[in-house]
């Protein structure tokens, strides 16, 4: 019964996203590119995390986490107010926060795809860090044909279909253990999972997990291709449709299952759900494999329209394709995924401690106070924020 639901559940909202009528909504568009990035490869390893870490205040860790991503694009939503629909008023504080950000995009697509490599050989029978690298180097050649040969409106296309089949299956897994904890309440087996840390670790931990809800801020940089108010918009929105998936997932996910023994790993939702569905493990990895090439294209196309801006036209945004790719095919072979996202963490908390400063800079009365919070709470973030491996 559970895996009809699955399945059930999976076909219609795929049917639904693929509605044309959704298509051609010009915010629904706008919003898959920050969407993608919010719900990337991390949001399969963040239930087991909060579940292991924080026990039964998971879920109220996961709200604070979105609420803080929401104040932090606050921020950046006043900038992208100001700032307008003309791309070429640039601050010299602005430039830094977007030479920031560029570095972080380039090291998160790296992270992305090399999880897409581990993940695919997972499914095959070579299963080495050689095979996996060999395969993320064919992915980001993938990414560089899309965005050179067709620009952003390809890779947007592309990006559209991955997401789909992620959301789809997400809606399939929710469903699924939406079916779980009902079976589960109704036998009596729900569990109050222990809190495993707290005090000054469980406040790093979670400073770590930021960027799990990282991705919003590529709506800031799409005015090549949508006016700052349907960027503003979309950026809302994306991040809503985030905080509802995300909340639901760890309610459902934290009370009715146990997570498995020993050092997490990525794969660790896919062992927790074969309880519930045996098809919802092979779904899993689909969604997996969908999440990070999304979540790839979608930083891609925000590095993109960042390096033109940065080179004040210099650069093309196909041609920043190019720079993003080859960075970050040189990490692949140099670095491990553990270094790599480390480094994105914080990076990312850098920038948005730039965006919430140059709000404040721009501000007055409590906004201006506020926005100076947020900055300082960034900084504090980039400096203490353990990495979710860490």
């Amino acid at each position: 019964m559970a895996s009809i639901l699955v399945l059930v559940a999976t076909v219609i909202a795929g049917g639904a996203l693929a509605l044309p009528q959704l298509r051609l909504w010009k915010v629904w568009r706008a919003m898959v590119t920050p969407l993608a990035s919010i719900i990337g490869s991390g949001f399969l390893v963040l239930g087991p995390i909060l579940a292991e870490g924080y026990g039964a205040y998971a879920p109220l860790v996961m709200v604070l986490l979105c609420l803080g991503a929401w104040a932090f694009g606050s921020a950046i939503r006043a900038n992208i107010k100001r700032i307008g629909d003309d791309n070429d008023d640039r601050s010299g504080y602005e430039m830094v926060a977007s030479a920031t950000l560029a570095l972080a995009y380039v090291i998160s697509v790296a992270y992305y795809l090399n999880l897409f490599g581990a993940f695919a050989v997972q499914v095959s029978p070579w299963q080495s860090q050689f095979a996996a690298r060999i395969v993320t180097t064919v992915m980001f050649l993938i990414v560089l044909f899309l965005g050179y040969g067709r620009g952003f409106t390809m890779l947007e296309r592309a990006e559209y279909l991955t997401v789909t089949i992620k959301l789809a299956i997400i809606a399939g897994l929710v469903a699924g253990l939406a079916w779980f904890f009902y079976g589960a309440a109704s036998d009596g087996d729900l569990f109050i999972p222990p809190l495993h840390t707290g005090g000054w670790p469980a406040i790093t931990l979670a400073f770590g997990l930021l960027v799990t809800v990282q991705g919003f801020e590529t709506s800031r940089y799409l005015g090549k291709s949508y006016d700052a108010r349907t960027r503003i918009a979309s950026m809302r929105l994306a991040q809503i449709v985030a905080t509802v998936i995300y909340v639901v997932y760890v309610i459902l996910l934290v009370f009715a299952h146990h997570v498995p023994e020993g050092e997490l790993s990525e794969t660790a939702i896919i062992d927790m759900m074969k309880d519930v569905s045996p098809i919802l493990a092979a779904m899993l990895i689909l969604a997996a494999l969908a999440a990070q090439f999304s979540a790839a294209v979608a930083d891609t196309g925000g590095s993109g329209g960042l390096l033109v801006e940065l080179s004040k036209g210099r650069l093309s945004a196909k041609q920043g394709y190019a720079v993003l790719c080859l960075i970050g095919i040189a990490l692949t072979w140099t670095a491990n995924v553990f270094e790599i996202i480390s480094y994105a963490s914080r990076a990312f908390a850098l920038y948005y401690a730039a965006q919430a400063g140059i709000a404040a800079r721009h501000a007055t009365g409590a906004r201006r106070y506020a926005w100076a919070a947020l900055a300082a709470l960034g900084l504090v973030i980039a400096i203490f924020g353990q990495s979710i491996e860490g």
